[in-house]
Parts: C-alpha cells; structure tokens; sequence
C-alpha cells in the first residue's frame, strides 16, 4: 500500500509540475509577414552602343545585345530583365503606339489595374508612357518613348517566376525605378 500511495503522489507531483511550467500563455500562430529585401543603392552611368540613342543604366545588370539595337538589361540576383527594342518610325508611328499599347493591354486578364503615366521631356523630344501593371501579370511595369518623327523605344520587365506580385515587389520596385531612370536620362543622338 505503501508503494501505492508514493507512485501516486510521484505522479500527481509530476502532473502538477509539468501544468505549471507548460502554462505560458496562449499560443497564437505568427503574423504573415514579406520577405525583407534591401538592394544596394543604383548606381548609374551613360550607356552607349552605337545606336541613335543613350541612357543611364545601373551598373549592378548585364547588358546583353539583341538585334541591331534591342537590348536586354539583366538583374541576375532578382532573376528579372529589361527587355528594350528600338524601331525607326517610318510614317508609322500609329502602329507602333497601337502595338505598344496592346502589348501591355494583353495584361488586363492576370492584372488588378493598370496605370497611365505620361512622359514628356520636351527639352530632348522624348515624349512617351509608363504603364505600372497592378497584380500577378507576366510583367508589372512597361513603357515606350519617342521623338514621333524617326525614333521608338519600347521597354518591359519581365521575372523568371511565376507572377506573384507579393513575391517579388522588392525586386520588381527596384527595377521599376531603374525603368523610370532610363526614360528620364534617354538622350537622341
């Protein structure tokens, strides 16, 4: 009898142990957080291939020619690119707008909103439009630019993902950016 009642008191002893250090709280699951990504400050210089244009690009892509004059600007670590391709404007420039635009309209079935940013730099003669694509769209961010007499440029950006905005906004804010420096800084020759 003995031996009973000194496992049972063992035992409610333990039981008693193991309720109080157990007891801290409730346990609640963690909040959903964003991956945090912080990218080096860009830095810029002139880019210039013989072609009827230049622009700053960040020094931090690699630059790979396309064509007589279309360029795709890579961000290896961001695992994006910019796709920019040049064409002359040859009583045409109705055409390259429309194709321009149907290029980031073809978006609108993946994209929660699409915004309209003009440009116009009437100093240089570039004048154009960038397009910020909202959602999980192939691409969040187009643009083109002309001079409507001889020159049109067409730029978009474009992830090695799966179109998940959440994802990738970090990388896709940095490039948009970048986006944005090659439009303001583009000179024609």
């Amino acid at each position: 009898m003995n031996r009973i009642l000194k496992n049972t008191a063992f035992a409610l002893l333990m039981t008693a142990g193991l309720l109080l250090t157990a007891c801290k709280g409730d346990v609640v699951p963690k909040p959903k957080a964003y991956l945090s990504l912080e990218y080096p400050k860009p830095e810029y210089t002139p880019f210039n291939d013989g072609c009827a244009f230049t622009f700053d690009v960040n020094n931090r892509t690699k630059i790979t020619k396309k064509g007589a004059c279309g360029f795709d600007i890579s961000y290896p670590n961001m695992k994006g690119t910019i796709y920019i391709d040049y064409k002359p404007v040859n009583n045409n420039i109705d055409v390259l707008l429309r194709d321009a635009q149907k290029l980031t309209y073809e978006h609108v079935i993946k994209a929660d909103d699409i915004q309209e940013q003009p440009f116009i730099n009437g100093r240089e003669k570039v004048y154009g439009m960038f397009y910020q694509v909202g959602g999980n769209a192939a691409t969040n961010a187009q643009f083109y630019v002309t001079d409507s007499t001889r020159h049109f440029i067409v730029g978009s950006v474009y992830f090695y993902t799966k179109p998940n905005f959440d994802s990738i906004m970090p990388a896709a804010s940095y490039i948009k950016n970048d986006m944005r420096k090659i439009m303001e800084s583009l000179r024609w020759k």
